[in-house]
């Protein structure tokens, strides 16, 4: 006797149920006969199931995401530039509390900023044997205060093709950083008219004769507005010490965004806006446009000197 027919439905991938005709084979297996398509093949899905991107919905991402970046890069490049003047900030702190060690162990008395300066062979920051030559890190009067390697750390926003000098001499070495030598690297006595004249320049200022010294300043970012910018060894003062009606041409550089690091005597540091600038004549280029400048509400010394 011949096998009945039997009449079923089946589901495709969507669920949907559509009718299938069975008939026993030889071997007794039910075989599916219908004439439903798959549904990848039925929408035109490739063999991996998944639809290819359309050209416009491929300019639409390539747009979000160019979008997305315009919108981080200001983020990251600020956050990039602040880290670096964290890092200046730091390398600041470091050789103004090395300044402090030094006092501590030369009877009171920080360190000079060019001793014999008429001979201009040694700064706070290094020794040479030559005018000509550059400044040796390793014989400066700092070195044993200033960790491990006795370095002075460079400051990661002075830029190194700013880095040189109009000879290889000059002040090559300072890190980009600035003494307060008119009042802290050397020793003053007052003068007959009133102003400071240099009493000693082979030792700084004694510790005990600065009466402010979280309000005075020992370092600072500095350099030097020649044919380019390039390193300074001291922070100037806005008027001469000696001749209170010389103003003096800046060197405090405002390199971190509009901002200048600065370390006090009282071994803090922190940053100050540009608020005055001007140029004498002696630089060969503009103060103005290189950022060099000071900072402070008074137009005077108070920052600087030992009252």
């Amino acid at each position: 006797m011949r096998p009945a027919r039997h009449r079923r439905r089946i589901l495709d991938v969507a669920g949907t149920a559509h009718p299938v005709h069975a008939k026993s084979n030889r071997g007794g297996l039910i075989e599916a006969m219908t004439s439903v398509p798959h549904p990848a093949l039925r929408d035109g899905w490739g063999t991996g199931g998944y639809s290819a991107f359309t050209v416009m919905e491929l300019l639409v991402t390539i747009a979000i995401i160019a979008l997305l970046a315009a919108m981080l890069l200001p983020s990251i490049s600020a956050a990039r530039e602040q880290a670096k003047a964290m890092t200046c900030r730091s390398n600041i702190a470091q050789i103004t509390i090395a300044n402090t060690y030094y006092s501590d162990e030369n009877e009171g008395m920080y360190c000079p900023g060019a001793s014999v300066f008429i001979e201009n062979l040694h700064r706070w920051h290094g020794t040479r044997e030559s005018p000509n030559e550059p400044f040796n890190p390793i014989e400066g009067p700092l070195v044993t205060y200033l960790g491990p390697d006795g370095a002075i750390r460079q400051c990661p926003t002075f830029a190194a093709n700013e880095i040189g000098a109009e000879g290889d001499g000059f002040e090559r070495g300072n890190g980009g950083y600035g003494y307060n030598n008119a009042f802290i690297g050397v020793q003053l006595a007052r003068g007959r008219k009133g102003g400071w004249v240099v009493n000693n320049d082979q030792a700084g200022a004694w510790k005990s004769r600065v009466k402010r010294p979280a309000e005075t300043v020992m370092f600072t970012d500095s350099a030097f507005a020649g044919s380019r910018l390039i390193e300074y060894s001291f922070a100037e003062p806005r008027f001469h010490p000696a001749y209170s009606e010389y103003r003096m041409d800046p060197s405090i550089h405002f390199r971190h965004g509009g901002l200048a690091n600065v370390g006090w005597c009282d071994g803090h540091a922190d940053s100050h806006h540009r608020t005055f600038t001007w140029a004498s004549g002696f630089y060969k280029r503009n103060p103005d446009r290189l950022h060099i400048g000071w900072f402070g509400k008074t137009d005077d010394n108070s920052l600087f000197d030992l009252k």
